[in-house]
């Protein structure tokens, strides 16, 4: 069981991390579907 909540625990700070890094890389899902034709956060 401690094993068990130790991965969970693990995964979500790698996720958290994960996330962080990308969008600060400019990998974002807003950045990489928008164009000159695509207006988002209007």
């Amino acid at each position: 069981m401690k094993a068990m909540l130790t991965a969970f625990a693990a995964l979500i700070v790698l996720t958290i991390g994960a996330s962080q890094v990308l969008d600060r890389a400019g990998f974002s899902s807003a950045e990489q579907g928008s164009s000159s034709s695509v207006r988002l956060g209007d």
